[in-house]
């Protein structure tokens, strides 16, 4: 089937303060495509989908044309009124408006009405949830919401304005099997009404699930843009990184005879019930399931956040009852949590600062002032430790890419010198390469002795990395799996049975 052009760029550059983010840039989007753009952290997608909004503006010599008309200046308001919606990563949300609000506040606002419709918004909302199989309390605020519930809010809003072309970064990163499911049979559903859609996505078996054509982006320049059932995940992560990426099941072993935690029969009504398993030095135990299984209430219970109603939490055999994060520090646990960018980090704040958050009392002199060698050293041992890209430890957290935000959040809690480190999705949000990075830290950090709890539902994530596989189911237990004995694919289809 023939299509029309919607979206040409023509020799796009974009520089920022001595960067170069994109080199000459030629890219198309044909009505109803279905289109995926990868590349690693840094790549220049952010900056080529923030062009398209119309919030960056090439530098001279580019040339945007919609529907074949060329976009002198192409403005975030004029973009939205030739129906171009983007669903960023960090949602874009009102917080202070509930779901209703945040979903129909574009019709609204396109209406110029003095006064709210609230029925017209409710119904708005409630339709565009019903496409995609999904049924939020509307008039709950968004601030209360889990991240994967935020994500939902954010893809119904694109959703319910209309649009003809719809880009969404990383839209998937949150959400259970059966909501990407649901997700793409939307996207399906858009295609047949010609409506574009373009992901951008670190996810490669998901890429390659749904998309036509993919582009590739590295270093700011263009590898290629390839029809999809041309190429495997495998080849795409070599185009991406130029190095030849494959994950292997984790080959260390740990000291089974030294057991540092002892979770027992652990319970909180509405969350979790009966919950026991143990954690030996040096092992990495991988917890999954689909989101609303518990994973992430159980991991707030043994980080002191969400104290369990019952049961017993026991480290290297004394029972402790953790009230507060601080006591669970001191307790010697560490916990990195799904949401970087507003529980892990504090984003305008210095890569240093939040390197240094936790422990400020440890660098302090003999007059109990922060000793600025103390404190430099320490900054600079932990950059190095971690590989942390970063050429100021003085800059922003925020300007950093992704992968090495995650890096940072890392570096935070291993400076507590943790003898348990849990990570809840660790790798939500970054690129391949960046993956690789991070388990290469958790091999090491086991290999020192550190238990590691890995909270995921990426089955190649928990499969390769962990020694055991915990699977939650409703709020239980349901089967504990050891990668030798079972293989990734029956893995998959356990965890996303459930």
């Amino acid at each position: 089937m023939s299509r029309n052009s919607f979206l040409e760029l023509h020799h796009i550059s974009k520089r920022f303060h001595g960067v170069q983010a994109l080199q000459r840039i030629d890219f198309s989007l044909q009505a109803g495509e279905i289109h995926c753009i990868v590349g690693e952290n840094g790549s220049g997608k952010s900056t080529l989908v923030k062009i398209v909004a119309g919030v960056h503006s090439p530098d001279p010599g580019g040339k945007i044309i919609i529907d074949g008309a060329v976009q002198r200046e192409l403005t975030p308001a004029r973009s939205t009124q030739m129906g171009i919606q983007v669903i960023y990563q960090d949602h874009s949300l009102f917080p202070n408006l509930s779901v209703a609000e945040n979903i129909g506040i574009h019709q609204h606002l396109e209406a110029g009405r003095a006064l709210v419709n609230w029925k017209k918004i409710r119904q708005t909302a409630e339709s565009a949830m019903a496409k995609i199989g999904v049924a939020l309390e509307p008039n709950r605020l968004v601030e209360n919401l889990p991240v994967a519930d935020r994500q939902i809010v954010a893809i119904c809003r694109a959703i319910a304005a209309d649009a003809r072309l719809v880009i969404m970064d990383e839209p998937t990163a949150s959400l259970t099997r059966q909501e990407v499911d649901a997700l793409f049979r939307v996207v399906k559903d858009l295609q047949n009404k010609t409506i574009t859609t373009v992901f951008v996505s670190h996810r490669l078996d998901e890429v390659m699930e749904i998309a036509e054509r993919v582009t590739i982006l590295r270093d700011g320049e263009k590898v290629g843009t390839y029809i999809a059932r041309d190429i495997d995940d495998r080849k795409l992560s070599f185009l991406m990184t130029g190095q030849d990426i494959c994950f292997q099941p984790i080959e260390s072993d740990y000291n089974r005879e030294k057991t540092i935690l002892e979770v027992d029969r652990l319970s909180k009504r509405g969350n979790y019930s009966d919950i026991s398993f143990s954690l030996h030095r040096g092992e990495v135990i991988g917890i999954t399931g689909l989101l609303g299984s518990g994973r992430t209430e159980l991991a707030l219970s043994l980080f002191g956040l969400n104290p369990p109603e019952s049961g017993q939490i026991r480290l290297n055999r004394k029972t402790v009852q953790l009230a507060s994060n601080w006591e669970a520090i001191a307790a010697g646990i560490g916990y990195v949590p799904e949401d970087r960018m507003t529980l892990g980090l504090v984003m305008p704040q210095p890569v240093s600062s939040n390197i240094t958050l936790a422990v400020l009392d440890t660098l302090v002199n003999k007059l109990h002032l922060i000793d600025p060698i103390k404190k430099q050293q320490f900054i600079e041992q932990r950059i190095a430790e971690l590989n942390l890209k970063v050429a100021d430890p003085d800059v922003a957290v925020n300007s950093l890419s992704g992968g090495n935000q995650q890096r940072v959040v890392l570096a935070k809690w291993i400076a507590t010198e943790p003898k348990i480190l849990i990570l809840d999705s660790p790798t939500v949000g970054v690129d391949i390469a960046a993956k690789m990075g991070i388990y290469d830290i958790i091999n090491r950090l086991a290999l020192q002795g550190m238990g590691i709890i890995l909270i995921s539902d990426e089955v190649a994530e928990v499969y390769c990395n962990c020694h055991r596989i915990l699977l939650m189911r409703k709020g239980r237990l349901s089967g504990e799996y050891t990668p030798s004995e079972i293989s990734e694919y029956d893995l998959g289809q356990k965890i996303n049975a459930s």
